[in-house]
């Protein structure tokens, strides 16, 4: 074929590719030269390079691909771990697109319903009031609302998986955190000194546990600042914390509270005890560490307790003796979060050892948080949600970010719906309880408004899908192919 005739050449600079799914012929070569060698820049020549995710966009505009299926052939190129590469396959089926265009029909329908009174009232008659048919369709309403809604909790879930999951190592100074990092990571990323406050920013790693990605961070050691005196001194312990210190303190709470799993490192520690005129050990729990860790085990949930030092643990004491000690400390911690390790072990062991130091139980229990706050929330078997398809639930954790955003506002507009109907109907009906026969109290729904929300409502599924009516979907088509690279 001439390289310069009439018909369309798209070149990519990557690799030759097989193009049938963009529904029309096309001829594609990769050159060894550029295309200005082959086309005085004077010709016209319809010979150029293929813009990023040209081919993708032609696919969808051919109908072959839908617009989730896209999003997830670009998670599949940028996978990099096991469980990123398993969620970005499960969304180039057409399963979620198929389940959005079914929910926006349901809207369309209901919304066909009420549109029905405004053009037809006059002419035809009704059995039902406007308030009686908005109840009705109330009832289908709220039970697409609540599918909306646990859909959106596990695109929250499917982004842990896809953008890496946020872990922090939370602890007292000389608590073991940066040997325990070291450990997991397998190489020396941050710096181990016996002196406190070594680490005084986050020291973040990227790393695949189990198939998870995981952005581990190393945060500086907690510790109370106006503990009282420094012994022997007489003077305040606050001015033993530099300015730094104090600094890195306040991030690393703030990276804890950001997280969505935090590993306090609490350890054993020698002390002089002048009254027993013997060094004791014990295990050491900071005020601020134990305060921060309560704090997240009763709002979040996300805390993994880790007993790192056992080496020097006092000779009669076992670990259901830490254990217990730990669960009366966080009284609302799970015993099964609470792991023992030995950093030193770990770095001393002999080819012969199963696990030494028995970090790879405590890996094979972090693995075990990122399955449970990455696994699909379902509906309780007296949720209005429990009848739908149970593949839903594991469809949902594919939905992107801007899924959930859109779905979202989605909600919002269906939650406007329910307030135009409930707003006029008794108070024992006003919620309707999946009633239809509410009474009227102020007078009739207003039916424009009502249409209105459950359109917009329809137009945000739209949007996800890049199909149907809504009329700005072509500006979400723009930020979706931007993304893909040349040849895509």
């Amino acid at each position: 074929m001439p390289l310069c005739g009439h018909s369309t050449v798209l070149v990519s600079r990557r690799r030759q590719t097989q193009f049938s799914i963009l529904g029309h012929s096309y001829s594609t070569f990769l050159l060894h030269v550029p295309i200005p060698l082959c086309a005085p820049p004077s010709a016209k020549s319809a010979i150029r390079y293929a813009e990023p995710g040209e081919f993708t966009r032609r696919a969808f505009l051919n109908d072959r691909l839908d617009l989730t299926q896209i999003e997830a052939l670009g998670d599949t190129l940028h996978a990099a771990t096991e469980q990123q590469r398993r969620l970005s396959v499960r969304g180039t089926t057409s399963g979620l697109a198929k389940r959005y265009d079914e929910w926006r029909t349901q809207l369309l329908l209901a919304r066909g319903e009420l549109e029905a009174l405004i053009d037809f009232s006059e002419d035809q008659h009704f059995d039902e009031s406007p308030t009686t048919l908005a109840a009705s369709v109330a009832v289908q309403v709220r039970a697409l609302k609540r599918l909306l809604e646990l859909h959106s909790t596990n695109a929250v879930r499917g982004e842990l998986l896809r953008n890496g999951i946020t872990l922090s190592l939370l602890g007292a100074p000389n608590a073991g955190k940066s040997s325990l990092l070291n450990r997991i990571v397998g190489r020396e990323a941050a710096i181990v000194s016996r002196e406190a406050g070594t680490t005084r920013d986050v020291v973040e790693v990227g790393i695949d546990l189990g198939g998870y990605f995981c952005r581990i961070g190393d945060t500086a050691g907690l510790r109370r600042v106006n503990e009282g005196l420094t012994a022997g001194t007489g003077h305040d312990s606050e001015s033993s914390v530099s300015s730094v210190e104090k600094e890195g303190i306040k991030r690393a709470k703030a990276r804890a509270m950001q997280s969505d799993v935090v590993v306090v490192v609490l350890s054993f520690d020698a002390h002089y005890n002048p009254q027993t005129l013997q060094t004791e050990v014990a295990l050491h729990f900071d005020p601020e560490v134990v305060e921060t860790a309560n704090t997240l085990i009763r709002d979040r949930d996300n805390v993994i307790v880790l007993i790192n030092k056992t080496d020097i643990a006092p000779i009669g004491t076992s670990p259901a003796d830490w254990l217990r000690h730990v669960q009366n400390t966080f009284p609302h911690l799970n015993e099964t979060q609470i792991f023992c390790v030995s950093c030193k072990d770990a770095e001393a062991s002999s080819p012969h050892d199963k696990d030494p130091g028995n970090i790879q139980a405590f890996l094979s229990g972090l693995v075990s948080k990122f399955t449970s706050i990455t696994s699909a929330a379902t509906p309780s078997a007296d949720d209005i949600a429990a009848h739908a398809d149970p593949s839903i639930w594991q469809e949902s954790l594919g939905a992107t970010e801007r899924h959930r955003l859109l779905l979202d506002e989605c909600v919002m507009h269906l939650d406007a719906f329910l307030a135009e109907v409930e707003a006029v109907t008794d108070g024992e009906g006003g919620h309707m309880n999946g009633g239809v026969n509410a009474e009227l109290e102020h007078g009739d729904v207003d039916i424009v408004l009502a249409a209105e929300s459950l359109r917009a409502a329809a137009n945000c599924l739209a949007k996800i899908t890049g199909r149907g009516g809504a009329g700005d979907v072509e500006e979400v088509l723009g930020v979706v192919f931007e993304k893909f690279c040349v040849g895509k």
